[in-house]
């Protein structure tokens, strides 16, 4: 694998250091390793064991400085061929998220911190998995920021027991003990309480010395200063000594016989215990964050309480008067440490996240508009699946359309939009972006292609997001297809955006999933009609969706066809929603016959049962022409006011009878001539004469 880490700096530290151990073992394991930062000093050691760095100035906060190092590091990611590129810091996520959006390269989060929840930091929250030290850190990502518990992976820091393997020094003729603190001088690390607890150690254990090892950030000078003013004022000049940043910690702590952790605040890990117990010094540390996951208290560490002085300060003398306490803690540390916190073990971890990474995918597809056209997806849906086997399928759909996919086998998820809420629309929409955008998908598609649909698209931030240009708002596609064609059949214009993926056009049949329930509800839907056992039986829709009432077939046309087919010892079926329930009443004031109505006493799939009992379907352009395709029944479609090349569904057994006035097909809710002569001029004679044809066709 081809991996770029990116960091502030590179000088001593525990991020620092944990960046620098893992990039040399990707490149002992054979891997391409590569490290961007601002510099420091341990760059010369990355460089010795192979890593390749790059020096930016990606600790800087300012905009313009953002901006300069992402086209930068832009340019890296595609020199190196970078696959992964693995953020340890806010400015620098904000900085590799951008460029990764613009490579092919995947992006990566560690959280190190215990970071405030406003929106400079929400970035390290946006990586597909998000790493954390600890489960307090999970936590926090899950609970402030929102992060799914999925995308969270748990992996300790580690420490390089070989590094820290040195013989301790001989206390033999030591006059004084030593307690030393490690890390970054700030409020944060509480030097302020650290060192009043060690004014009361050394008031009892008075040949004592005083290691601060660290430094202050720069521009925070008077912070140590004021340290130091505090020491003078304890006392403690003669004790104490502040060492700075130091590359030989492993000789220092050789030497220590207690390391005291004093953080105020919670800790994402607390790198520095693992460092002192490979090193064999006991610790004694705050009960703050993942310090409690690293400290088992009495067996592997002492815990005190934040701001606590006195309790810390009995802690530590307790240690250094009973030596063989000291040793127990050291050596059940040591145990640990060497099943949970070795570099080994992280290093690996990390490479299976990595793996997992590469190798998984989320798609998102997106089809809000009406049930009918949701059916017409099926066959794309399925496409979908064969292209991309391993991948975890969405698919966001209208609230009516839910049903269609709830036994989809080619969908992992469903998500549902519910348009039909008039109030604030539109902080709707931005509202379920924001969802959303927490699936870190890999791929959208929009089959949707309106407004909405391709705002939702661009706000979801999506790697990669296909659909068509239409002259609406396809520029906020990232692969916007222009001059598609518009005179193809539906699913095949559904085929010209998944061309782009590398899915040809092929199996264009549609599919529905029934339930046993939906089959015993038409069992008896259809006993209670006295049809159950009816070997002839012809079902026709009585409407189409109530936006469209020029594709209604007239009812006195239906009426006439029920009284032909009767004729013929043909039974017939009607079938509608809850809206034609009115025109069902009227209907049979107009036929000699008594068709069995059933208008208003399906949903979608249940529907589908009851079409695939029938020998032959006659509908209008709307959603059960869909459904007669998927469910393989031959169909007669009536076509008027739309066009049958752009909207007929793919099947094998079927008739389509569509007359072509001079104002046909002219799309239009109502009839601008009053006439409804595309429709009118369709004779319940020659549907009839279709009928007997496809009836006389073998299934």
């Amino acid at each position: 694998m081809r991996i770029l880490q990116i960091l502030p700096e590179l000088n001593v530290g525990g991020v620092e250091t944990g960046t620098v151990d893992f990039a040399k073992y990707l490149v002992r394991q054979g891997h391409h390793a590569v490290v961007v930062s601002s510099g420091g000093t341990l760059v010369a050691e990355l460089e010795k064991a192979g890593v390749i760095h790059y020096t930016l100035p990606v600790h800087k906060k300012s905009l313009w400085s953002i901006l300069r190092s992402n086209h930068h590091l832009k340019n890296i990611i595609k020199e190196e061929n970078i696959e992964i590129v693995h953020a340890r810091s806010r400015v620098p996520a904000w900085i590799a998220y951008f460029a990764c959006r613009q490579t092919e390269a995947r992006f990566i989060t560690t959280c190190h911190g215990y970071y405030s929840n406003h929106l400079f930091t929400r970035v390290m929250g946006w990586a597909k998995q998000v790493i954390v030290p600890s489960e307090v850190i999970g936590r926090h990502m899950m609970d402030d920021f929102k992060v799914p518990a999925e995308q969270i992976r748990h992996i300790p820091r580690s420490v390089d027991l070989d590094r820290f393997n040195i013989s301790r020094e001989s206390k033999q003729g030591r006059s004084e003990y030593i307690i030393s603190m490690i890390g970054r001088i700030t409020p944060l690390k509480g030097h302020t309480y650290f060192l009043k607890a060690m004014a009361q150690v050394v008031r009892t254990l008075p040949f004592v010395r005083i290691w601060i090892i660290g430094d202050v950030p720069q521009k925070k000078e008077l912070y140590k200063q004021e340290l130091q003013v505090l020491v003078k004022r304890l006392g403690l000049t003669e004790h104490v000594d502040f060492l700075g940043n130091r590359s030989d910690v492993p000789q220092l702590l050789s030497q220590t016989d207690v390391l005291v952790l004093s953080s105020t605040v919670p800790e994402a890990f607390g790198r520095v215990i693992l460092e002192a117990q490979a090193a064999g010094v006991p610790v004694v540390a705050t009960k703050v964050g993942g310090v409690v996951e690293i400290i088992d208290d009495e067996k592997t560490g002492l815990l005190v309480l934040p701001k606590d002085t006195e309790t810390m300060a009995k802690a530590v003398i307790r240690l250094l008067r009973d030596p063989k306490l000291a040793q127990n803690l050291v050596t059940d540390a040591r145990k640990k440490l060497e099943t949970q916190y070795t570099l080994e073990h992280m290093a690996s971890q990390t490479i299976k996240v990595y793996e997992e990474l590469l190798n998984s995918m989320n798609i998102l597809v997106m089809k809000l508009s009406s049930v009918g056209d949701v059916v017409l997806v099926t066959a794309s849906l399925r496409a979908i699946r064969q292209k991309y086997p391993n991948a975890k399928i969405f698919c966001l759909v209208g609230k009516e359309s839910t049903k269609i996919l709830q036994r989809c086998p080619y969908v992992d998820e469903l998500m549902v939009y519910d348009d039909k809420q008039k109030d604030r629309p539109w902080w709707r929409l931005i509202k379920l972006a924001s969802q959303l955008r927490q699936y870190q998908f890999d791929l959208l598609i929009d089959f949707q292609n309106n407004h909405k649909s391709h705002l939702l698209a661009f706000l979801s931030f999506p790697f990669k997001s296909c659909g068509y240009d239409n002259g609406k708002w396809g520029f906020l596609l990232t692969q916007p297809i222009k001059n598609s064609r518009l005179d193809l059949p539906p699913v095949e214009h559904q085929f010209q955006i998944l061309k782009q993926l590398g899915i040809e056009f092929q199996n264009d049949m549609l599919e529905l999933w029934t339930s046993p329930r939906d089959k015993q509800y038409v069992k008896t839907l259809l006993d209670s009609e006295w049809l159950g056992n009816s070997p002839h039986m012809v079902g026709i829709n009585i409407a189409a969706s109530e936006k469209w009432p020029t594709k209604n077939w007239p009812l006195d046309h239906i009426a006439k066809l029920c009284d032909i087919l009767a004729g013929k010892n043909i039974r017939v079926l009607i079938t509608g929603m809850e809206k034609d329930k009115e025109a069902a009443r009227e209907l049979l004031t107009l036929t000699k016959t008594k068709p069995a109505i059933v208008v208003g006493k399906t949903d979608i799939l249940q529907l589908a049962e009851l079409i695939k009992k029938c020998k032959v379907y006659v509908t209008p352009d709307s959603a059960p022409l869909h459904v007669a395709a998927a469910v393989q029944t031959p169909f007669i479609a009536l076509f008027g006011p739309t066009l049958s090349t752009r909207h007929l569904p793919p099947a094998k057994n079927f008739a389509v009878i569509e007359k072509k006035p001079s104002c046909s097909p002219c799309y239009n809710s109502r009839c601008r001539i009053k006439t409804h002569v595309c429709m009118t001029s369709i004779t319940p004679e020659e549907v009839a004469q279709k009928i007997e044809e496809l009836m006389s066709v073998k299934q």
